[in-house]
């Protein structure tokens, strides 16, 4: 068996060694191991009509088990898909579980895909069944039914069918289909199962071409969730269960691994936020719950960030003064881990216990003991505000191809800008540095996807000769194994003159040094020196999250610094207003005096009318900035800056 396959039935030598030579298992095997143990704790809870509605580990497994006998009525084959498109609930969780039980492959779809991209992935992936929440999902696979063959039924989890149509079912009615299935059937199909076959695709979000499909193996999945989570200091419940909101999207591995996968392991409580999570109600649900531990990707962290910068601008004088007095000294006890005077942590103590505990609990965070961030990379700014606030939070690194988390950092393993070391068993090396130290990141252990579904070629350039993983990621490593990424290898600008510039340091200078702007982009591949496109921070439509023209209460306290009345991003724009330009090339030339040298020295500049969001297409569903798009769709603007 070699080390990578891109066939869906195909299997894996798995890189076990010394470091790690735990048992591989399935995901069957985890979950009844986990049975034994948690069998009467609570597992899932969601909110219906206003009231928190749980089922049991024991539950949990009988309704996976349900749902396996359903599909393999409904006829799923063996390593087809059974593909989700819904916000996380309970019946996500069951859905995944009992198509792994089933003998398929489980794959999430974003919930923003359009139909076409949803064709792409339930082709690709061979999708017998559909399972989708609501009328919205459920029209677009109806516009594409007809172009997949494989498709056999839909199941909607959410809302009331429209229309009665063949092969399409409710939750509830889906559930019973299987009930003529014998428990032989399935355990005949569960025990053929080995751990080095596939179970789980993760597509990656494409910002290159098409999207690719990670093929992720039982072993994958299991051993992740067992030594990825315990690095990570996530307790099991026979000493303390753990309880987490699930919000973030389910397609993406961080979300899968930490919120499914995990809570199964270790037998976490694991609560549903509302699909508007990310427009507003987070908050709200954290406050109910009070988890004892939260992930958010860096845009999720930025959010409560700047939520609570804009209720600090609108409270009093003293308020604001107390606040900025407590998190100061917090901050500074965080960065200064060597001893200050007895009267100093005196007062540290005082202000945590008077202010800082009182926004924690307001945010929902009272009994949060480990506070996650993941996905990209988490920049000075928001890291130190939450020093401020008595907050650590630990980064985690990798990728999909390494089922979420290769490195990470938690309460014993932490150290200022690093994602932390490699989990333990996990292997992590640098090739081709440079004098600096940079090289690109590659990984080894048994995090290590298959490979790409159908993409052998894709497969091969992923690994190098000797089966290592490679990143396309920029990192160093310091003397106690501490890894700390520097940039991804694509996103590096190589100007006309051959230099290389990393942008994401100049972009996060720029965002510090003006509270105004929220994306800047920095452009000069090929070119004769550096520019830059900058958004204004404006305030985001409740209903679907897209920016507003209104500037945030943020964005108008800086305005009125600089002497301007602008309330709207339009108003600043068309007027070129010349407080605010000015004010945004003296934070520039701030920015360029702290540059590393000339090369890396803005030197025009723009203001685009609207923010970047998903929906205008410069952001992927985890907020992660698409480069080539942007440039794209600002080509004029881009040109404007070199045109002789």
């Amino acid at each position: 068996e070699s080390l990578w396959t891109s066939c869906a039935d195909g299997r894996v030598r798995l890189r076990i060694d010394n470091s790690c030579p735990q048992t591989p298992i399935t995901v069957h095997q985890m979950f009844k191991e986990s049975l034994e143990k948690y069998g009467s704790l609570n597992a899932l809870a969601s909110k219906k009509n206003g009231k928190w509605e749980k089922i049991t580990f024991s539950e949990y497994y009988c309704l996976s088990r349900k749902a396996a006998k359903s599909f393999l009525k409904l006829g799923l084959e063996r390593f087809h898909s059974v593909a989700i498109l819904g916000f996380n609930s309970p019946e996500w969780f069951i859905s995944a579980v009992g198509a792994v039980f089933a003998g398929g492959i489980v794959t999430g779809i974003y919930t923003t895909n359009s139909p076409e991209a949803c064709h792409y992935i339930a082709h690709d992936s061979k999708t017998n069944i559909m399972v989708v929440e609501n009328r919205k999902q459920l029209d677009k696979i109806m516009q594409i039914w007809n172009r997949l063959p494989h498709l056999k039924a839909i199941v909607l989890y959410k809302d009331s069918i429209p229309e009665r149509h063949p092969n399409l079912y409710t939750m509830e009615e889906f559930l019973e289909l299987g009930d003529d299935i014998s428990d032989t059937t399935l355990d005949d199909i569960i025990n053929s199962q080995k751990p080095n076959q596939c179970c789980v695709l993760i597509y990656t979000s494409g910002t290159t071409g098409k999207p690719k499909g990670a093929m992720l193996s039982h072993d994958n999945i299991t051993w992740t969730s067992a030594h990825c989570s315990r690095a990570g200091d996530m307790q099991p419940a026979e000493v303390q269960q753990e309880s987490i909101v699930s919000y973030l999207p389910l397609s993406h591995i961080a979300a899968q691994i930490y919120d499914l996968w995990t809570g199964i392991k270790w037998g976490e409580q694991v609560y549903f936020a509302e699909p508007d999570a990310l427009k507003g109600s987070l908050i709200n649900t954290l406050k109910e719950v009070q988890p004892t531990s939260h992930m958010g990707v860096p845009r999720v962290w930025e959010k409560i960030m700047e939520k609570l910068k804009d209720a600090s601008a609108q409270s009093g004088f003293m308020k604001r003064k107390i606040l900025s007095w407590a998190m100061s000294l917090s901050l500074e006890r965080n960065l200064n881990c060597s001893s200050s005077s007895d009267l100093k942590q005196f007062w540290t103590r005082l202000a945590d216990y008077l202010v800082l505990a009182k926004i924690r609990n307001a945010l929902g965070f009272s009994s949060c003991q480990k506070h996650f961030s993941g996905a990209a990379p988490l920049n000075t700014e928001t890291r130190y505000f939450f020093l401020g606030l008595n907050i650590t939070l630990y980064e985690a690194y990798g990728m999909s191809e390494t089922t979420g988390p290769h490195c990470l950092s938690g309460p014993y393993i932490y150290r200022q800008h690093s994602c932390g070391k490699p989990v333990p068993g996990c292997r992590v090396k640098l090739v081709d540095e440079d004098t600096e130290g940079n090289g690109e990141i590659c990984f080894w252990g048994r995090t290590v996807f298959m490979g790409y579904l159908n993409m052998e070629d894709k497969t091969k350039e992923a690994f190098d000769e000797d089966g290592w993983l490679r990143s396309g990621d920029l990192g160093k490593l310091d003397k106690d194994g501490f890894l700390y990424v520097t940039g991804r290898i694509k996103d590096l600008i190589i100007t006309a003159g051959g230099e290389n510039v990393p942008p994401i340091p100049i972009e996060d200078a720029v965002k510090k040094e003006l509270p105004i702007v929220s994306n800047a982009m920095v452009i000069g591949d090929k070119k004769k020196f550096l520019s830059m496109l900058l958004t204004l921070k404006s305030v985001l439509d409740p209903d679907t999250s897209d920016p507003t023209d209104i500037l945030t209460e943020q964005a108008r306290d800086f305005c009125q610094k600089t002497g301007s009345k602008a309330t709207k991003v339009s108003e600043i724009v068309a007027t070129r207003d010349q407080a605010i330009y000015q004010a945004i090339q003296e934070g520039i030339n701030k920015v360029n005096v702290n540059a590393t040298n000339r090369v890396h020295c803005i030197q025009k500049w723009i203001v685009l009318p609207r923010d970047f969001s998903i929906s205008g297409g410069e952001l992927g569903p985890t907020m992660k900035l698409k480069r080539l798009t942007v440039l794209e769709k600002y080509r004029k603007e881009v040109d404007s800056f070199y045109e002789e």
